[in-house]
């Protein structure tokens, strides 16, 4: 009997063992935080930021920075409708409302037209989504944000190893938030990441994520503000310091396969994968198959054909803005196009050629069947 294929298992060695059993033996009393601060550094120092907060979710990084700006009640935060809800939540928290805008057929991120479309007088924030490894078109946005005063943020939760035109993904925006979910290329099991080169962001991010206590106050236990605890724990820094040790290799991997998929359904008509347009590198954390409306192929004969051969796979991003809590936006027409006919494919670092040809079987396998089944074409005169 054939073994199910996983969409996604973490890669972990004998060092992140190592390094964890050392924080859960030792890491207690001074040592409390000796892996965060380790860990924070060498994140840092890769993405090419000043200032890292390790946080327990990319979720909790968010919402932190969101909150460090300041806001609020009646303010209008923009983002693309194809996103995980973990980006859209925050804004609610802070009772500020998320405005979905259409995405870009190609990148599938944040189409930065349609996202100038709807800055109003009440937008504080743009969130720039870098989508299953894909970059936002981050000199476009960046300018929106210089001509309109308003800062570009960057969930880049998905896309450890991207870079843009010799610049990483998280370290472009104001801020970046990053998510090491046991589903990432780089995973502590949970947590996050908070990075910018903006000091006095830094410090009012910082203040709040310590229950609103600022570094050096005169008096202990002091909060100035109510602020949050998104701690990351000493332990699950730990594994993150060996996983950023094993970044270039973890990242190569996933490039590797999502290039190994590239060229097995290069054969196949009306696909499109991973975007990396010139001057940019995807990290292919989530290789995602897109088919042509005209192609007949949808979503439920991809997990049909995956059912089938024991594959593990995950559905596209419905758009946030159908989702019952937000008011519908079927006008995002791309958003709203692309999840009835695309997938997300298994990517784990220690899958075989035997195992990628069995997924991409089973991509071929959906596009034959809606080939056979598709109406014929009607005569004209």
């Amino acid at each position: 009997m054939r073994e199910r294929i996983l969409y996604t298992k973490p890669s972990i060695t004998d060092l992140e063992t190592r390094y964890a059993a050392d924080a859960a033996a030792n890491g207690w009393g001074s040592r409390c935080y000796e892996y965060i601060d380790r860990f924070e550094h060498g994140f840092r120092t890769h993405i090419g930021s000043e200032f890292a907060i390790a946080t327990s979710s990319c979720t909790g990084a968010l919402h932190m920075g969101l909150a460090a700006l300041g806001i609020g009640a009646g303010d209008e935060v923009i983002l693309a409708d194809t996103n995980w809800i973990a980006t859209a939540a925050p804004i609610v928290h802070l009772g500020a409302t998320p405005v979905f805008a259409d995405i870009l057929p190609d990148t599938w991120c944040l189409d930065p037209a349609d996202a100038e479309r709807h800055v109003t007088p009440r937008t504080r924030a743009i969130v720039a989504t870098h989508l299953y490894g894909n970059l936002c078109d981050m000199d476009a946005l960046l300018d929106l944000g210089r001509r309109t005063g308003i800062p570009v943020i960057e969930d880049a939760a998905e896309a450890i190893g991207s870079v843009f035109h010799g610049r990483r993904a998280g370290s472009m925006g104001l801020f970046g938030a990053f998510s090491f979910h046991g589903t990432k290329t780089l995973t502590t099991g949970e947590g996050g990441m908070f990075v910018t080169s903006d000091a006095a962001l830094y410090e009012r991010a910082l203040t709040l994520s310590n229950h609103g206590r600022a570094r050096g106050a005169a008096h202990a236990l002091w909060p100035e503000a109510v602020g949050f605890k998104y701690k990351m724990t000493n332990i699950a820094a730990a594994i993150g310091c060996a996983q950023i040790e094993r970044i270039a290799e973890l990242v190569a991997r996933k490039r590797e396969i999502l290039k190994a998929y590239e060229t097995r359904l290069s054969a196949l008509a009306g696909v499109s994968m991973n975007a990396e347009p010139d001057g940019t590198l995807n990290g292919a954390w989530m290789p995602t198959v897109v088919f042509d409306a005209a192609s007949g192929v949808s979503r439920e004969a991809l997990l049909a054909a995956f059912a089938a051969a024991d594959i593990d796979v995950r559905v596209f991003f419905h758009p946030l803005s159908s989702l019952a809590m937000f008011e519908s936006r079927p006008d995002n027409a791309v958003a709203w196009s692309i999840p009835g006919r695309a997938i997300n494919l298994p990517s784990y670092h220690d899958m075989t050629e035997a195992d990628i040809d069995r997924v991409a079987w089973a991509v071929a396998a959906a596009a034959e069947r809606a080939r056979r089944t598709a109406p014929p074409l009607k005569k004209t005169a």
